[in-house]
């Protein structure tokens, strides 16, 4: 068998997603095929790079990882399959490979050079299928691709820490299903900055002062029912992918509302902590 997973932003309403699987399964007939998601904002790495490298360890080594954002092949943006703990992973070098391999050194990177032989206006389909089955017949990279050493790098989501080492100055990357802003703070970075000082977390004109390790540890549960602060209680945590994030207790986007409705927060909105 093989797995080969799919993150787009072709979301479901088109057909491009059927095709690819036809595709597949017409090139790879033991193939299996995962979903991880079709609904990245359209044209968005930042959020492409947080949701599959949180997600790819899950699966065997040995998975294929199409990937189909940012995808039209031009002189500055071209096609590329990264080796990188025992997975491999097909796509456009847009800086999304950047952010998923973190300090992770990829055993193998080349750019794809089979374009010449397919006439692709649909490159995902056209060209990193083909791709895709000649990794599942086990075929070397070398032979669809030129070895390169260096791929885009994308350096301008990082957090920044100012000269006086006592602020880390992050963004939003991500914002989920229930409206819960993910930023670009790790709890890594959170511990090596901050090294056990108070702080405050300033997002827009919301300020936080604690960090819970989960959503219901913010709700006295010792309180009658009646007394306890539960809806729209807001809270900041570390997620179980190490990310800060700020949240509302139970937030419902299409009724109550959520963090990033009631805090006014979007992507690459600048959060700061503040150590003192």
């Amino acid at each position: 068998m093989v797995l080969v997973t799919l993150t787009t932003d072709f979301g479901h309403k088109d057909y491009s997603v059927a095709v690819i699987k036809a595709a597949l399964l017409d090139q790879i007939p033991e193939v299996e095929i995962i979903d991880i998601t079709h609904e990245i904002s359209p044209y968005n790495p930042t959020e492409t790079a947080y949701i599959l490298k949180n997600a790819y360890a899950a699966f065997p080594k040995g998975s294929i990882h199409i990937v189909g954002v940012e995808s039209e092949y031009t002189p500055e943006n071209i096609h590329i399959v990264m080796q990188l703990n025992g997975h491999f992973f097909i796509g456009a070098d847009n800086g999304i490979f950047s952010l998923i391999k973190d300090d992770i050194k990829p055993e193998k990177i080349v750019a794809i050079n089979i374009h010449k032989t397919l006439n692709s206006s649909f490159p995902v389909l056209d060209v990193f299928v083909q791709v895709a089955a000649h990794i599942a017949r086990k075929g070397t990279l070398e032979v669809i691709g030129n070895p390169i050493q260096n791929i885009r790098e994308l350096t301008n989501i990082k957090p920044v820490i100012n000269t006086e080492g006592n602020q880390i100055i992050g963004s939003v990357i991500y914002i989920d299903n229930y409206g819960n802003v993910i930023t670009n703070i790790t709890q890594k970075l959170f511990k090596e900055i901050g090294k056990s000082r108070n702080f405050t977390i300033n997002a827009r004109t919301v300020k936080f002062k604690d960090i819970y390790t989960s959503y219901s540890q913010a709700i006295d549960f010792s309180l009658p029912k009646e007394k306890r602060e539960e809806d729209g209680k807001k809270l900041a945590l570390f997620n179980t992918a190490g990310h800060l994030e700020l949240a509302i207790y139970k937030s419902n986007p299409n009724t109550v509302g959520s963090a990033s409705s009631l805090f006014g927060l979007q992507y690459r909105d600048l959060i700061t902590i503040q150590f003192e």
